[in-house]
């Protein structure tokens, strides 16, 4: 909510929020294409003044962009609390998802996910399934493709998408702590 209408005052999730609050996404990438070498290319969710009213304060606070002399581009985000059975692989894939979607509109090659972490935990129904896990043999990480030219980040669908060489093991269940 608050990197598309940052300020905005929420109801719902039914409620349409078209042109309230600031839309933080379309000026980062707006600002990428025009001053890349910009120290300003933040997306940020903590928004002090509305934490009373959030079901949760946002865990991934802040991320930041870079524009490398070679026209790559790197995220750094900062998560203040990071659930590592669960929520850090999430934000792991969802964030580098999100540098590669903003590369592809500003016509830049992805670059370095950078994950910075505040309280890292593991809440103690998941230390089995982790100690499962971390038995696993690594497999080679996966490629992502973008399949479809897409000038805008609203114009993405998931047939855009392409995962080539990803290889699943089988599940571990793991249940979400509240």
């Amino acid at each position: 909510f608050q990197w598309r209408h940052y300020g905005a005052k929420y109801i719902d999730c039914k409620t349409d929020y078209t042109g309230q609050g600031i839309d933080q996404l379309a000026q980062l990438i707006h600002l990428i294409k025009t001053d890349p070498d910009s120290r300003r290319l933040v997306l940020c969710a903590w928004n002090v003044s509305q934490i009373p009213e959030m079901a949760l304060p946002p865990c991934h606070v802040l991320c930041q962009f870079n524009v490398s002399p070679s026209k790559e581009l790197s995220c750094l985000m900062y998560q203040r609390s990071c659930d590592l059975g669960l929520g850090v692989p999430f934000n792991i894939a969802s964030y580098s998802l999100l540098t590669y979607m903003i590369a592809h509109v500003c016509n830049l090659t992805p670059g370095d996910f950078i994950h910075t972490m505040g309280d890292a935990h593991v809440y103690l129904n998941h230390v089995q399934p982790l100690l499962e896990q971390i038995q696993r043999e690594p497999q080679s990480f996966p490629t992502l493709k973008i399949v479809n030219k897409r000038d805008s980040i609203d114009d993405f669908h998931v047939d855009d998408f392409k995962l080539e060489n990803y290889l699943p093991e089988r599940p571990i269940k793991m249940q979400m702590a509240v």
